[in-house]
């Protein structure tokens, strides 16, 4: 269906512009509506397609299995570089999150919409604003370790912890 949808969007908006180019002094107005018509009855069916996609129950089953393990090792490794902060070098600190977080970062952010297609929008919203807030603060510490600021690569380390912790926290209370 997602193909067909794309095939119409091309003819209704190509053909839509080509019909006003027939003559240079007016247009043909029923060629243009019945072409734009079919473009958007082309965007319609593309829509309809990705949202059955996307919200399929194995879909749908697949990206939390993927959020819920993507947040769990973020919470487990943060721990762990927090715990080891007083050991690494400051300068490496950048290169340790690098390392330890940013495929299950990037798990979690492709797959999140599926939070509000399972949990609901409010869910979403109270997850995503801790998640989103340790996102913030574990990009301080990377600039932070960057720069050498001590002080603030072990601040901010903890501040991210609480964060994620929280976005766990509230994740783990939707599927109770």
């Amino acid at each position: 269906m997602t193909k067909l949808g794309i095939l119409l969007i091309a003819v209704g908006f190509i053909g839509g512009t080509l019909s006003t180019t027939f003559s240079t002094t007016e247009v043909n107005w029923l060629y243009f509506v019945v072409l734009l018509c079919v473009g958007i009855v082309g965007i319609v069916i593309v829509k309809k397609s990705i949202k059955k996609q996307t919200q399929s129950k194995e879909v749908l089953t697949k990206n939390m299995e993927n959020i819920n393990a993507s947040i769990a090792n973020i919470v487990t490794n943060l721990k762990k570089l927090n715990e080891q902060k007083s050991e690494i070098n400051t300068y490496d600190v950048l290169h340790k999150i690098d390392e330890l977080f940013l495929e299950d970062l990037n798990s979690f952010v492709e797959t999140r919409e599926s939070i509000s297609h399972t949990y609901g929008v409010q869910a979403y919203a109270d997850i995503m604003s801790h998640f989103a807030a340790g996102d913030r603060y574990l990009n301080r510490v990377w600039c932070s370790s960057a720069d050498g600021y001590v002080d603030e690569v072990n601040m901010y380390l903890e501040k991210s912890l609480e964060q994620f912790e929280d976005s766990k926290k509230k994740l783990e209370a939707c599927k109770a």
